[in-house]
């Protein structure tokens, strides 16, 4: 069988999409059966990750013209004809458009994969300029999709919202298990224990509502940090300017942050990385991350909106206990017993500190061996359904059915 899948990047610059599309992709060639062949827009990561693919070594194209369009006039060349099907994790940028016209040239199966663009929030961002790409190519490529992949039952449920009553197949992210029988230090040099947030720096990553709580936590004369300090861990890319604001916002609240950016701890006024309430890192890739996860204490994801979020589950994968928000889209963390539900409330207002503030304690007050436990019961949960073998024989076995094998 082959296997064409068009992705709008095939680097870092897409985050946890790259993350959970590349793996993806080599385990369905390590399982056997299937070749597959990549093709995606070129971007200033592209070179730098392009040894991650191992043997699939994607093929590019060229963008011309803004960044947000993606217009790439070489692309459609890339798209293979000779393949048995095509699967697209793309919606809003040009490679949607020509896996359309690819779709209407060949007629044969595409299957789809919105990675959580469909979700109510997510369609109300930037709204004018989806509704624009609906109206232009979208709504097309999803009325002649053969069939989604929903990450989650959620999602199935959002792409049913939309109005498209194709075939939906549930098929999560998964994750690589880390070995765990060799472990670096927890704790830093100074013994504060560290919450770590991991991904995006975008406002709908819920983060000043986090903050808000924190600081409400760090200046309390109550003994919730539990007979030792704790820093908050915020490591990631910055998007629309949000690390900016979220510093500003520590200032706002009393918070002591520390940027690993020398010239922003000018305007910080924090002496060193010990004496933070907040730490930026700035992002994290490779052993960077791995290295992070592994002295993490805690993790929290507190987003207004996701498709299944590769962070939790490699959170997970370390065993560390977990704060998210019901729209992780993460139900069996809360039933398993492997993660503490926190509200969102509105974007960023008082309705979500509450909330946030509850999780926090509750996290900051139990013991090391309760955390542990916690942390535990979700690396069993990722053993059991979301490693990537697992994942990639779902795949096969979707793409088989679709081919009538």
């Amino acid at each position: 069988m082959r296997a064409l899948t068009v992705l709008e990047s095939v680097s870092r610059a897409d985050g946890g999409i790259f993350e959970a599309e590349r793996s993806l992709q080599c385990a369905l060639v390590k399982a056997g059966g299937v070749e597959v062949r990549v093709v995606g827009l070129r971007d200033e990561f592209t070179e730098a990750d392009a040894g991650s693919w191992g043997a699939l070594r994607p093929r590019v194209a060229e963008v011309f013209g803004p960044k947000g369009i993606g217009y790439a006039q070489g692309f459609a060349g890339l798209l293979d004809t000779d393949v048995d099907l095509a699967y697209a994790a793309t919606l809003w940028k040009y490679p949607s458009w020509a896996v359309l016209n690819w779709q209407k040239k060949t007629g044969k199966p595409l299957v789809v994969a919105p990675h959580g663009s469909l979700d109510a929030w997510a369609l109300n961002n930037s709204r004018w300029k989806k509704r624009l790409a609906a109206w232009f190519f979208k709504d097309e490529q999803l009325r002649r999709a053969s069939c989604f992949r929903a990450l989650c039952v959620a999602e199935a449920d959002a792409i049913r919202a939309y109005g498209l009553r194709q075939r939906i197949e549930v098929v999560p992210n998964g994750v690589e298990l880390p070995d765990l029988s060799t472990t670096e230090d927890t704790e830093n040099t100074e013994g504060k224990r560290r919450l770590l947030f991991l991904g995006r720096i975008h406002p709908k990553k819920g983060l000043v509502g986090a903050l808000r709580a924190w600081a409400d936590i760090q200046n309390s004369n109550s003994k919730t940090q539990n007979s030792k300090p704790w820093q908050f861990v915020i490591a990631g890319w910055d998007q629309e300017g949000h690390e900016g604001e979220l510093k500003g916002l520590c200032g706002e609240l009393g918070l002591k942050a520390f940027s690993s950016a020398r010239q922003e701890n000018l305007k910080l006024k924090t002496p060193s990385p010990e004496a933070a309430d907040v730490l930026f890192l700035g992002p994290a890739f490779g052993m960077e991350k791995e290295s992070l996860l592994r002295r993490a204490d805690a993790f929290i994801l507190p987003s207004f909106s996701e498709g299944l979020p590769m962070s939790v589950l490699e959170a997970w994968a370390y065993g560390l206990p977990v704060l998210m928000t019901p729209e992780c889209h993460l139900p069996e963390g809360f039933a398993s017993s492997a993660a503490l539900e926190i509200r969102s409330g509105e974007e960023g207002g008082p309705g979500s500190d509450f909330s946030f503030q509850e999780g926090l304690r509750t996290l900051l007050e139990m013991s090391d061996r309760e955390r542990a436990l916690m942390g535990a019961r979700g690396r069993k949960l990722v053993e059991e359904k979301f490693t990537w073998p697992k994942i990639a024989s779902q795949t096969l076995a979707l793409y088989e059915d679709l081919l009538g094998r």
